[in-house]
C-alpha cells in the first residue's frame, strides 16, 4: 500500500499519517492522559521540519485548536506548497470552554478568518467540527451547503464533517467530499462508515487512532514491546482498511513522531512469504 493515497475521489494526495496540531495551540480542556506544554516557535518549527522529512504532508488544525491556525500561517511561511492542510468550522473555544455556531454566515466568517490566519489564498479541506448532534447539522443548518459554496468560489478544495456518530458519518459520505470519523482498538464502532466511504469513493480521515493517547503507556512510563506492539496494532487497524485515506495522529514529541511514521510505514509495508527470499 501507498504512502501517499488519493483522498477520496478529490484529486488530493495526502500522507496516510496526518499530523494533528491542537497541542501546537491549546493545552487547556484537552482530554490527553498527560499535561504538556505548548512548544515555542522554535520547538513547533523543529516539529514541522521532522514532519516533512518522514514524509507527511498533511497538516489537521481547527479554530477551536487555540491559536494553532496563527502559529501555522507564521511557520509554514514560504513553504505553504508542500502541505495538504485541513481546518474546520463550527466550534469555536474562548475563555476554557467551546461554543457552536453552524450557521451558514459563521461557517463562511470562520473560512475568511482560517484563510487570513493560515495566509494562503485557498484551504485544502474543511471540515464542521461537530458537537454530536451530526444528523441535525447535515439535515438542518445549512453548513455543509455553505462549504460547498465556498468550494464553488474557490476558497476550499474540498469539504466535509468531522463526525461523532454512525448514523452522522454515513450520511457525511453520501453529502460530503470528506469524513473524519474515530475508529481504534477500543472504538470500531465506526467501521460501517470506513466502509461506506470506501464504496462512495469518500475521503475518510480516521482520528483518535491512538485513543488520544489513552491506547499508549503515560508519557512517565518506559515503552516497552507491549506499547510498540500496541502502536502497530492501531496503525495496522487504521490503514489497512481500503476505505481509509489517512489517519491522523496529534505529537509534539519528535520521538513520538519517528516511532508513529516508523508504525505507520510498517502497517503499509507488503508482506514477503519466506519462500520467496534468496
Amino acid at each position: 500500500m501507498r504512502w501517499l493515497r488519493p483522498l477520496g475521489s478529490t484529486g488530493i494526495q495526502v500522507s496516510a499519517l496526518g499530523l494533528g496540531t491542537v497541542k501546537l495551540g491549546r493545552n487547556e480542556a484537552v482530554k490527553y492522559p498527560d499535561s504538556f506544554t505548548v512548544p515555542d516557535d522554535a520547538g513547533a518549527a523543529r516539529l514541522l521540519a521532522l514532519a516533512r522529512e518522514l514524509g507527511i504532508n498533511l497538516l489537521d488544525t481547527a479554530p477551536a485548536y487555540g491559536n494553532s491556525e496563527q502559529r501555522l500561517g507564521r511557520l509554514l511561511a514560504g513553504e505553504r506548497r508542500h502541505w495538504v492542510i485541513c481546518s474546520k468550522v463550527g466550534e469555536e473555544f474562548e475563555q476554557g470552554r467551546s461554543r457552536f455556531d453552524f450557521s451558514p454566515e459563521h461557517a463562511r466568517d470562520s473560512v475568511l478568518r482560517s484563510l487570513r490566519r493560515l495566509r494562503t489564498d485557498v484551504l485544502d479541506i474543511v471540515l464542521v467540527h461537530s458537537d454530536g448532534d451530526d444528523l441535525g447539522i447535515i439535515n438542518r443548518m445549512g453548513t455543509l451547503e455553505a462549504l460547498a459554496q465556498l468550494k464553488r468560489e474557490g476558497l476550499l478544495r474540498a469539504f466535509g464533517m468531522s463526525t461523532k456518530t454512525v448514523a452522522g458519518g454515513l450520511a457525511a459520505a453520501r453529502a460530503c467530499d470528506v469524513v473524519m470519523l474515530t475508529y481504534n482498538l477500543q472504538q470500531p464502532e465506526e467501521l460501517p462508515v470506513l466502509d461506506a466511504c470506501a464504496h462512495l469513493q469518500c475521503g475518510a480521515l480516521v482520528k483518535k487512532a491512538l485513543a488520544s493517547g489513552h491506547l499508549l503507556p503515560t508519557a512517565g512510563t518506559a515503552a516497552g514491546p507491549a506499547a510498540s506492539g500496541l502502536l502497530q496494532a492501531s496503525m495496522a487497524l487504521a490503514l489497512a482498511h481500503p476505505g481509509t485515506s489517512a489517519t491522523i495522529v496529534g505529537t509534539i514529541n519528535p520521538a513520538h513522531l519517528q516511532a508513529n511514521v516508523a508504525a505507520a510505514r510498517s502497517a503499509l509495508a507488503p508482506v514477503t512469504d519466506p519462500g520467496e527470499s534468496g
